[in-house]
């Protein structure tokens, strides 16, 4: 039991620099007014972008937008830095306490944010199933900026973590044709665990009404760009921090009139920004996890306290996965009772 009003210790992953992660100690205050005192369950690691955050490539001209919601400290370093946690909600207003939640929240066991921060994951949902509610957020954003339509041709290019999840998100569109592409013949098996046609980019069909691409790679946009048709459009998913990426923009690119725009989740995407919240979209995430085939992308767990190590064999490729599950211990409170 947690005696309500008492500060709370708390232990938190921090990047402190260049390929360097530590877990540090911290108090927390009691929670005031609208606010909870979450303990976490599972955290999962959004490999791309918090390997970026772990090697320092976060570009200075975007670092206040690339801030998570509740990210301690600044880029490059000293940074407290990650978004996917689900957790109970242990103190709180009103029915709040002992929801499971899902929190926009970096690496830590406890925490205390106001009660808009939170979503409340279904009966349905798992929580470790739960810790993908982020990433499910980012392709469903992707998706309402691309707008498919009845009878589209699309191709995803890139099987990992968000190209994975836009293409199982597809499959539950009327489309005409869905291929998910990768170079690596090993992703097969994850398309085909999600229900969606797989093929290597030397293989895959052109004249794409939307082609979506998600593989983080100079080679993945160009062959987007190919496999688009006339005036389609590509709507670019991945994000490439410090890198440079050339693309053959002459050519035919003016000719058929292509297009190329970018998705990122930090707002909701503009054909739905009107009429619908970053609220309302994660409610939307968090309900689609029902689904069990969902599971496919957690590809790994570790204990919290490992947590550094694990940041540092991602990093190295030691550890390959899609989502990397952080489990968390269960901490007893001493009892309020007195020992007569």
């Amino acid at each position: 039991m947690i005696i309500p009003g008492e500060p709370t210790a708390a232990t938190a992953y921090w990047t402190v620099g260049p390929e360097k992660g530590e877990l540090r100690r911290e108090d927390l205050p009691a929670p005031g007014p609208g606010e909870a005192l979450v303990r976490t369950l599972y955290s999962g690691i959004s490999k791309g972008t918090e390997l970026v955050v772990y090697n320092a490539r976060v570009p200075a001209c975007v670092a206040g937008e690339m801030a998570a919601p509740h990210q301690e400290g600044t880029f490059p370093s000293p940074v407290k830095f990650g978004y996917l946690s689900v957790g109970i909600v242990e103190e709180g207003p009103g029915d709040w306490p002992g929801k499971t939640v899902f929190c926009l929240y970096p690496h830590q066991d406890r925490y205390i944010v106001p009660v808009e921060s939170l979503t409340v994951v279904p009966d349905d949902v798992p929580a470790r199933r739960a810790v993908l509610t982020g990433t499910v957020e980012t392709a469903v954003n992707g998706l309402w900026e691309a707008g498919p339509r009845l009878g589209d041709r699309v191709a995803v290019i890139g099987a990992g973590l968000v190209g994975g999840m836009v293409a199982k998100l597809l499959g539950a569109f009327p489309l005409a044709r869905l291929q998910l592409v990768d170079v690596d013949p090993a992703k097969r098996a994850f398309a085909e665990a999600l229900g969606v046609e797989f093929c290597h980019p030397d293989d895959a069909l052109p004249d794409c009404d939307i082609v979506i691409h998600c593989s983080a790679s100079q080679e993945g946009l160009e062959r987007s760009l190919q496999l688009a048709g006339d005036e389609g459009d590509v709507i670019e998913m991945s994000w490439y921090a410090d890198r440079k990426v050339t693309l053959p923009l002459g050519e035919d690119f003016h000719a058929r009139r292509l297009s190329v725009r970018a998705s990122q989740v930090g707002v909701v995407a503009r054909a739905r920004r009107h009429r619908r919240t970053a609220a309302d979209r994660l409610r939307l995430a968090v309900a689609l996890l029902n689904d069990p085939v969902f599971d496919v992308f957690l590809t790994g767990a570790s204990p919290f306290d490992e947590l550094p190590g694990v940041v540092q064999q991602l990093s190295d490729g030691a550890l390959g996965a899609l989502c990397h599950v952080i489990e968390y211990p269960v901490i007893e409170y001493p009892s309020t009772e007195t020992t007569r």
